[in-house]
């Protein structure tokens, strides 16, 4: 095993649906989701120190010890006692405050390499409980493959869906999650769906997108970005997590291109292809 991890994927997720199926006394909203990940990625690099210091490089959004890569080593240094360090190096392509899950998937990647590269031995249990105090995508990351999502984030089960290809958007101005789940307007009781019924909806070579995104009409009411993503894409289309990002269905990678071509300067875009798992899948013990 290299004692260097320098170009390790953190690849972004989309929300097929997102549904608010209630509210906890904690105040946390249970959700529904399939969560999938796609091969726009960010590049998390890692190289060992050996005088036990966390050093943040490259990207960084904020104040540094705020920064989820570096709460994951500190948390991994605490959890374990492990006295070495690293530095971390970040070079994003996610954009931020989409709803695509960067800030957690390169949280998520650093634990993963970091349980390698200093040789912990972790469990994919244990890496996810400690992805779950640093923020509720971080397990799905970890977990590494395409899930149907409940609770608050933390219970996964495996979904498959066709593989394909999509167009997203992104608005300009993106939208603070907190006031999204906070608003009087947003649906808190969407009855819950049957796996069963959902993995046969998706058993076919491309089904119409199954449910909706609760949380898009509060956001849309927000964000005018938003709400012209949606209608640039065309039928189909749909905001992921809690925005501001806006994806829709193409028949070919080709056509995902050719759909972004007419895209206005406010917005930037990405043609995608689906990933069925992590491309560190096989670094964690299952």
């Amino acid at each position: 095993m290299s004692l260097q991890c320098d170009h390790l994927p953190a690849p972004a997720k989309l929300n097929l649906f997102l549904h608010v199926t209630g509210r906890r006394p904690d105040g946390y909203h249970l959700l529904e989701s399939v969560f999938f990940m796609i091969d726009l990625a960010d590049d998390v690099g890692l190289r060992p120190r050996t005088d036990g210091k966390i050093e943040r490089e490259g990207d960084i959004i904020g104040d540094v010890d705020k920064d989820l890569c570096v709460r994951a080593a500190r948390l991994l240094q605490a959890h374990t006692g492990c006295t070495s360090g690293v530095d971390i190096n970040v070079t994003k392509r996610i954009p931020a405050g989409a709803g695509m899950g960067g800030g957690s998937s390169d949280a998520a990647t650093t634990l993963i390499g970091l349980n390698r590269l200093w040789s912990l031995g972790l469990s994919l249990a244990e890496l996810m409980r400690l992805g779950e105090s640093l923020g509720a995508d971080v397990p799905f990351f970890i977990y590494g493959q395409t899930s149907f999502v409940q609770g608050i984030g933390e219970i996964h089960t495996p979904i498959d869906i066709p593989a394909s290809a999509w167009s997203v958007v992104m608005p300009k101005e993106p939208t603070p999650t907190g006031k999204i789940f906070s608003s009087e307007h947003l649906t808190r009781n969407t009855k819950s769906l049957k796996i069963a019924n959902l993995s046969a909806l998706l058993a076919s070579e491309w089904p119409e997108l199954p449910g909706r995104n609760d949380l898009q009409p509060v956001v849309v009411m927000q964000n005018q970005g938003v709400q012209d993503a949606l209608d640039f894409l065309g039928a189909g289309a749909r905001m992921t997590g809690s925005g501001s990002a806006v994806f829709a269905h193409a028949a070919t990678l080709e056509e995902a291109r050719k759909k972004l071509q007419m895209l206005p300067d406010d917005a930037s875009g990405f043609a995608v292809s689906t990933l069925d798992r992590h491309p560190l899948y096989h670094w964690v013990e299952r």
